[in-house]
């Protein structure tokens, strides 16, 4: 499902009501939880939580750094969690809290699909996005890349 778009604001009032509804109330839950330092920005047709350039200007494509994004697709809505990915020990305590949760997860690497809020474990999510500060996301990513 693309939608065009430039700001957040349009990107959602262009949502079918329910998914509106659920990517609001996900963006809500993401904003209470974010560590200091991320900004709320559309990048990549998606809300998106990035490091600012002014912060980190080092990227492989010279966009600000996405830590997390909400997008809705075609058959389900998505929350990606770069940090979840990039971070072993958090991938699987995340996995773990989600499944003893008894809620259905839907994971690809970076991605929990979902079609409805109530699919999620709200207090898992919001841990896991409270988890990685500014510098800790960097220090993952710069290993990851290889850069000093």
């Amino acid at each position: 499902m693309k939608i065009e778009a430039s700001t957040i604001e349009e990107y959602l009032s262009k949502l079918p009501e329910d998914r509106r509804d659920a990517l609001t109330q996900l963006r809500k839950l993401i904003l209470e939880n974010l560590p200091e330092g991320y900004k709320e920005v559309y990048q990549y047709g998606m809300i998106s939580y990035v490091i600012p350039l002014e912060t980190f200007p080092n990227t492989y494509n010279k966009l600000p750094l996405a830590y997390l994004s909400l997008a809705s697709q075609k058959n389900h809505m998505s929350l990606y969690m770069n940090n979840v990915y990039s971070d072993p020990d958090l991938s699987e305590w995340f996995i773990k809290e989600y499944k003893a949760s008894g809620k259905r997860l839907d994971m690809g690497k970076s991605c929990v699909r979902f079609r409805k809020l109530e699919n999620l474990p709200l207090d898992v999510i919001a841990k896991a996005i409270s988890h990685t500060s500014v510098d800790e996301f960097l220090s993952q990513y710069k290993h990851a890349k290889k850069i000093k």
